[in-house]
């Protein structure tokens, strides 16, 4: 048998009947309960009687079609309207809304929110974001009722997370673990999509996890970050560097306002604050300023058993980990292996034995057209930065090359962060 979908614009300002058809009012929203459900249940009505509103429970309600919904009964509780903590209004709180589309990562619009009957229980099953439904519900319902119910666009309400910050009443936010399925550059998506105060909800909801949500700090575009850690105090904004890769950490405070530099590179702890000191010593469009301070160098004579263990327990960023260096006595580079050659060669051979001798490498003062150039040339992944001395002072890896040589706001400008209208 089908299932009826009815539309929430198509039920609010519909006559609230008794069983005997006598009108009593008129429904002004309806009431959702939310929770780990995949389609949360309907909890009751909010109805306007004269110049009262009355919450009805779902209970109390024997039938809902368009234009009427008929209690069981024929008398009304005149209990008025209090939002219960849990509980959302989808007219008042969610239509016409940004929501989550966690299939895909994308923010959609609620021109319309989809109810049917599941097994005897009201239930919220889709929201559509066609503009098209949106028309629908704007116009008259003698001019509505020529334009198509339903697009092809509907999203099945186990996919979306609404944004809840703007009910304080509702005393709801974005569960951490739904967005924690998705890949920072995701949320970051969502994040430079949303408005700034949807944007605080995401960052506050991935705040759980520090380390998440420096990772989603990283991937946003400058102006998200600046705008969103002018609004932290000093040592809220050095806890957040603090989690960050160094190389991040140093471009973010150099964005912050003079003023404000010292102070949070202060309340930096002392081993991240000399790591950013150094960055911050190089032009910011060199080799010196795009690198980063971890990587992984290991004597010639070190076992491969040893190296791979270094690997494991290295805090260093895992594309940085792609390549391990040797060096001499001296500290000089003398050779690279790469993860996969460390994990074919026997445990018990040296680093010395497999490294590719003389690796090309760039220098601290290069800019990016010549670091480019030299990684191109000998198909780089990791390419390390030298100093004067001829000593290793960090890596550059392909995605520090790709964040520069694209344009800024590159993935609004391609449609990856546009809200679905």
């Amino acid at each position: 048998m089908a299932i009826e979908i009815l539309h929430v614009s198509a039920i609010v300002k519909s006559a609230l009947v008794d069983r005997n058809g006598d009108r009593l009012g008129r429904v002004d929203d309806v009431i959702v309960r939310l929770g780990d459900t995949p389609h949360p249940p309907l909890s009751g009505l909010v109805v306007r009687i004269g110049q009262r509103a009355l919450f009805v429970p779902i209970e109390r309600i024997a039938d809902i079609r368009p234009g009427r919904v008929e209690m069981v009964g024929d008398t009304v509780n005149l209990q008025r309207f209090e939002r219960r903590p849990g509980e959302l209004l989808l007219v008042k709180d969610l239509l016409a809304r940004h929501l989550i589309n966690l299939q895909g990562a994308r923010l959609i619009r609620a021109n319309e929110i989809e109810i049917a009957r599941l097994d005897g229980r009201w239930e919220i099953v889709g929201v559509d974001p066609s503009p098209r439904v949106a028309l629908r519900r704007l116009l008259p319902r003698m001019l509505a009722r020529h334009i198509p119910t339903r697009s092809g666009t509907v999203v099945d309400w186990a996919s979306i997370e609404p944004f809840v910050a703007h009910v304080p009443t509702a005393r709801l936010r974005i569960p951490y673990r739904k967005l924690a399925r998705l890949h920072p550059a995701q949320i970051a998506d969502l994040v430079e999509a949303a408005s700034h105060d949807e944007g605080e909800e995401i960052i506050e909801a991935v705040g759980q996890d520090r380390e998440l949500e420096a990772d989603v700090f990283e991937e946003l575009d400058s102006e998200h970050q600046l705008e969103f850690i002018r609004s932290r105090s000093d040592s809220e904004a050095a806890r957040l560097l603090a989690t960050m890769a160094p190389d991040d950490a140093a471009d973010l405070l150099t964005e912050l306002d003079q003023e404000r530099r010292l102070p949070v590179l202060q309340n930096l702890p002392p081993a991240q604050q000399r790591k950013i000191r150094a960055l911050l010593s190089y032009n910011s469009e060199t080799a010196g300023g795009l690198m980063s301070p971890d990587f992984l160098v290991a004597a010639e004579s070190t076992p491969i058993s040893e190296v791979l263990d270094a690997i494991r327990t290295s805090t260093a960023p895992p594309e940085a980990l792609a390549v391990v260096f040797s060096c001499d006595e001296a500290g000089h580079v003398t050779g690279t292996a790469s993860v996969v050659t460390l994990i074919r060669a026997s445990a018990s051979a040296t680093l010395g034995s497999v490294v590719r001798p003389d690796p090309p490498h760039v220098h601290a003062d290069w800019d990016i057209h010549a670091i480019v150039r030299k990684m191109s040339d000998f198909n780089l992944t990791v390419a390390p930065v030298m100093d004067e001395q001829h000593l290793m002072i960090g890596v550059i890896t392909v995605d520090d090359v790709l964040e520069q040589l694209l344009p800024t706001g590159w993935r609004r400008d391609y449609g990856m962060a546009a809200a679905e209208e």
